[in-house]
């Protein structure tokens, strides 16, 4: 394949639903040992669920369970607070 062919992996953002390159997304990672943490390289073992890089579908997300769905488990507040901090962090919207 040369290199305008290549395929670019698609993923869904659980807060918008709107399909964007994995590249421009934020991966949400549940870690086998149980935390829920922002996974900045996208490579770390655990379930992913990714999100645009905006704090509006962190938000939107929260709003309609999109990450709870993801994950299959109830997610407490203070992991939204604990992401909307990473967020920040990261330098997003």
């Amino acid at each position: 394949m040369s290199a305008m062919n290549k395929k670019i992996p698609m993923r869904m953002c659980v807060g918008c639903g709107e399909m964007k390159g994995k590249k421009e997304m934020m991966r949400v990672l549940k870690t086998p040992e149980g935390p829920i943490v922002l996974d900045m390289t996208g490579r770390k073992n655990g379930r992913g669920a990714y999100l645009c890089r905006n704090l509006d579908c962190l938000k939107k997300a929260e709003k309609n369970k999109g990450l709870e769905r993801s994950f299959k488990m109830n997610i407490p507040d203070e992991v939204y607070q604990n992401l909307e901090k990473e967020f920040g962090e990261s330098g997003t919207e």
